[in-house]
Order: structure tokens, then C-alpha cells, then sequence
């Protein structure tokens, strides 16, 4: 009897390693970045119509923001520490990329509009050479973007000319008519983060 059920067990794991294996494969077979993707994030609802203002004073779409494998980040210009490495880890994602042979952008998205105007970010973009686009506009249209993006940020109130604006520190991967396919952490380093969108742009 015991033969019985450890019998029985062992089919059971086998069907049900082999039907996971299926449901993987199939996946697969549907998302052609599954082999590139960090996590369980194919399909998920982010991003969407965005209008903006660029640093160049411009009105820009997200069919022209996302015209190119774009790594989207969200922040301000005065602050501090945490944007000016992030922001500068993907210009340099973006340097390592041209180097293979792949045409990609790096965008600034400002949470802090009132101070965050287009010449503070032609000021701010030209820090990191021409490898990062900066965009503004309205109190609105900040937070249109911010909720497309699933973004949280927080202007305090009662602010004093030199407050911070505490916000969400992702990356997010947008590529052009997918739209987004991937996010990173923090802690990804420019070369890893190359070598994933060098991957989403090869099995496009």
C-alpha cells in the first residue's frame, strides 16, 4: 500500500511540475521578452497618454517621448543625492547601449513643477551631456503622468524654498508601441541595465 501511494505521489509531482512546465512554456510562447523580463510584469497597465513640456520649452507626446527604447525616471532637480545618481546611471545605461549599436534615451520626468521649469531642466539635462531629456508642465499633467506611471510623490505642504519632494525611485523601460515592458531597481548598475534593454531590443 505504501508502494500505492508513493506511486501516486510521484505522478502527482510529475503532473504537476509538467503542467507548470506548460504553463511556462506557454507564457513563453505569448511574451516574446519573457526570456528578458526581471519579474511577473508582462501586461501590466503602465503608462499610457502623456503630454509634457521638454526642457527645450516643446509640447511632446508619448508617441514622440517613447520613439526609442526610453528609460523613464521620476524626480526633481534640486534634490540632493538620489536623483543625480540615478539619472546619471542612466545616461551611462545609455552611452553603453550607442556603444552597441543601439539608439536610446534617458527621461527625466519632473514631480516638482512649480520649481521645475524648462530652463531649470536645460540646465539641469546639460549636467548628464545630451544623453537625458527633461520634461515638465502643469501641476495636472505631472500628476497624469505620475498615475500612469503607478508613481508616488509627495510635495509637503507648507513648503520652504528648499524642500524635497519624496517619490518613487524606479526606472521604467518603455519601448517604442509595446510600451512598458520591464522596471529597475536602485541598485541596477548602468551595465546590467544595458544588457537587459539590449536584450528587450533584440527579441523585439
Amino acid at each position: 500500500m505504501t508502494k500505492l501511494y508513493a506511486s501516486a505521489g510521484a505522478i502527482a509531482i510529475a503532473a504537476f511540475f509538467g503542467w507548470t512546465g506548460f504553463q511556462l512554456w506557454s507564457a513563453s510562447q505569448s511574451d516574446p521578452f519573457a526570456e528578458c523580463r526581471s519579474g511577473n510584469v508582462a501586461g501590466a497597465a503602465i503608462g499610457g497618454p502623456l503630454e509634457l513640456v521638454d526642457q527645450t520649452g516643446a509640447m511632446v507626446t508619448n508617441a514622440q517621448i517613447f520613439a526609442k527604447p526610453t528609460l523613464v525616471y521620476f524626480g526633481f532637480a534640486s534634490c540632493p543625492d538620489v536623483c543625480p545618481l540615478d539619472n546619471g546611471r542612466n545616461a551611462e545605461a545609455v552611452d553603453l547601449l550607442s556603444a552597441k549599436g543601439i539608439d536610446a534615451t534617458a527621461v527625466f520626468i519632473t514631480v516638482d513643477p512649480a520649481r521645475d521649469t524648462p530652463a531649470v531642466l536645460q540646465d539641469y539635462t546639460a549636467n548628464f551631456g545630451d544623453k537625458l531629456v527633461g520634461l515638465t508642465g502643469t501641476p495636472e499633467q505631472i500628476k497624469a503622468a505620475a498615475a500612469a506611471f503607478k508613481v508616488y510623490y509627495q510635495v509637503p505642504t507648507n513648503a520652504t524654498d528648499n524642500y524635497e519632494v519624496d517619490h518613487t525611485t524606479l526606472t521604467y523601460l518603455m519601448m517604442p508601441e509595446t510600451g512598458f515592458v520591464d522596471f529597475f531597481q536602485r541598485e541596477t548598475t548602468s551595465a546590467d541595465m544595458a544588457d537587459k534593454v539590449s536584450c528587450f531590443v533584440e527579441a523585439g
